[in-house]
Formats: structure tokens, sequence, C-alpha cells
């Protein structure tokens, strides 16, 4: 039996893109695929599924990089958008004993008083009545995450909805207390 190896570029009724070799007509070699999502896989297909090495590349600048078998990743690492490597078994990002963000990290804290609110700086602008989930930005209204350029994420199910009310960053001020006049001071008695 002979095999034939060509190329092709491929746009399938999801909106997904092939751009790579085919081996009897089953996407096999090294190819680019792209998601519907923009997420883009570069490296390795056996019998169409990621075999061999392999990068996912994200919208927002993240990576994995693995090694893939039939589909599945078997060995990877993840690297965060700003260049952090997730490490599990050495993972001194952000966790129970050690709260700062990953620029933190490597450029220091901020001098007192001056809050660092998110990993970026400065961070992204939130819109009045809207959340910012990491991610992008979340309307509560609709119920549908952006990015921070407007550009359809998800919709967020009733779980994630609750989450980010009682969790994440707000585009508006609270007041969260009331004033006690015993600690107004009387400015009448300041006056000479």
């Amino acid at each position: 039996m002979t095999t034939s190896t060509e190329n092709i570029n491929k746009t399938y009724w999801t909106h997904s893109n092939y751009n790579g070799e085919i081996q009897n007509e089953r996407l096999e070699g090294n190819a680019k695929f792209t998601f519907p999502s923009g997420t883009t896989y570069i490296g390795e297909f056996k019998d169409g599924e990621f075999h061999g090495h392999g990068i996912l590349h994200y919208g927002n600048g993240a990576k994995y990089e693995a090694i893939w078998e039939k589909g599945v990743a078997k060995e990877g690492q993840y690297t965060f958008p700003d260049g952090l490597t997730y490490d599990a078994n050495d993972w001194k990002y952000c966790d129970g004993y050690d709260r700062r963000f990953y620029t933190e990290t490597l450029h220091g804290l901020k001098p007192a008083g001056r809050s660092q609110l998110k990993d970026n700086e400065p961070p992204q602008v939130i819109p009045h009545d809207c959340y910012d989930v990491g991610d992008g930005i979340y309307n509560p209204t609709s119920r549908i995450v952006t990015d921070y350029n407007g550009e359809f994420v998800r919709n967020a199910d009733d779980d994630e909805h609750q989450w980010i009310i009682r969790t994440c960053r707000k585009g508006w001020d609270e007041h969260v207390g009331g004033q006690n006049p015993r600690l107004k001071p009387d400015i009448s008695k300041l006056k000479n």
C-alpha cells in the first residue's frame, strides 16, 4: 500500500481551520489548527488527533506546550501571558503564604499606600456596573464576559455569575460602613 502526503488549508463548518499535512486523507503530520475561539495548536497530528510535540497558543498570550498521545497531553508546561510558568511541585505564585502578584515578585512591592490591584499595571478600567474577571469584563445584566478589547469570550452560567458578584473587582466604589457622629470632629470648636 502506498501512502501519499500533501498539504491542505481547509476551514470546516465549525469555523475551525486546518493548515498542514495530510496522509491518506487523514490529518497527519505537522500542521496549524485554529479553533473558532482563536486558540491555535501548532504541532504534530496523527490520525486526526494531536500526537507528538505541539503547542496550544491562547488568545490572551498564554501557551501550553506538551507531548500529546492520541489527543491527550501526557507531559506539558503551561506559561501565563506574563511569562510565568506553572510548576505544580514548586508553585510560589499567590499561594497561601505569599499573596504577591508575579510582577511584585519580579520588581518588588509598591510603596506603602499604593495598592496593586492586578498583576498587570495599570489595571484595566472597568465600566460602571461591570466586573473585572481576570480574562475580561463581565456585564451582570447580559451575563456576558468580553475580553478587554470588547470581543465575546463566554456566557456566564449561574454559578460563575454568583462567584463574580461575590469575588471580583467592581467598576464602581461602594460605601461599606456608616459614619459614627461621635468620631466626627466638631469644626465649630476649632475656629477662633
